[in-house]
């Protein structure tokens, strides 16, 4: 006598954003005020981390130091994170906010990486179903 077992699970289904545009406007830093404080009160050390978190060198930012009126690490990480997520933009707009903005665009990176890279959740998971069939 042989019996079949068959288990059969549900998928995950990522539930990140999946969108064209920034979650979240340049100026939302109260979106998230620990990232805002952080990103205030210790602009290098939170440049480095968002860097370290988005898969760059941790002391890449300290590079924009030594540049002139662009910073070229923050605009290139800029337009890295837009398209890695497929964000609408223009080169000129991050160049901008890269410039003027310097703190409020790096608060912007880090908030929609961390809505972008959320983990993986179940929805309407359904229950294990078992099926046996007895073989004579």
């Amino acid at each position: 006598m042989a019996t079949k077992l068959v288990i059969q699970q549900p998928q995950p289904v990522k539930s990140a954003i999946e969108s064209d545009q920034w979650s979240t406007g340049i100026c939302d830093c109260c979106e998230d005020l620990g990232e805002c404080c952080c990103g205030f009160w210790c602009f290098p050390c939170y440049a480095c981390k968002t860097a370290r978190d988005f898969g760059e060198c941790l002391c890449l930012p300290l590079l924009d130091a030594f540049n002139g009126v662009i910073p070229a690490v923050s605009l290139s990480m800029r337009v890295a994170v837009r398209e890695r997520y497929g964000i609408k933009g223009s080169i000129c707009k991050d160049c901008l906010y890269s410039s003027f903005c310097i703190c409020c665009s790096w608060c912007q990176i880090a908030r929609e990486m961390k809505a972008r890279t959320q983990n993986v959740t179940l929805i309407n998971a359904k229950p294990v179903s078992l099926v046996t069939s007895h073989l004579a």
